[in-house]
């Protein structure tokens, strides 16, 4: 249940946030009408990556997960630079793809060791470092 709280409030969160942040007023609605569906579509892919992270039992699932909220940020930076007419987004976006991609193969490689040591990608037999 607690859970289930937790996530309602970052969903609304992020849902109010893009709308507010993207509908400064009617004029900029009208002409930043695609700026508004980027922003309601990072903060989806966002609160879609933190409920498979926080519902889902599979090692693999929870990284899918986690790569999808990075993703919905950079979508969210891209998106904010755009609309700021600023290059600091882009930067951003660009450090955020480095560290996942870093994220990546240094997390399958993990993966793969556990799987081969465990036999198993569930997250629940797989909650100790002994063997």
């Amino acid at each position: 249940m607690r859970r289930g709280r937790i996530l309602s409030i970052l969903m609304l969160i992020c849902v109010a946030g893009g709308i507010v942040c993207f509908a400064q007023s009617a004029g900029e609605a009208l002409r930043g009408g695609r700026r508004l569906q980027l922003g309601v579509a990072g903060s989806v892919l966002f609160v879609l990556g933190v409920a498979g992270f926080v519902f889902r039992r599979s090692v693999i699932t929870v990284f899918m997960s986690i790569e999808l909220m990075l993703n919905a940020v950079n979508l969210s930076f891209v998106t904010f630079s755009y609309q700021l007419k600023q290059v600091n987004g882009h930067l951003f976006a660009f450090f955020v793809m480095v560290v996942a991609a870093a994220e990546a193969a240094v997390g399958l490689a993990i993966i793969l060791t556990v799987f081969k040591n465990r036999a198993t990608l569930n997250i629940d037999d797989v909650d100790s470092m002994k063997n």
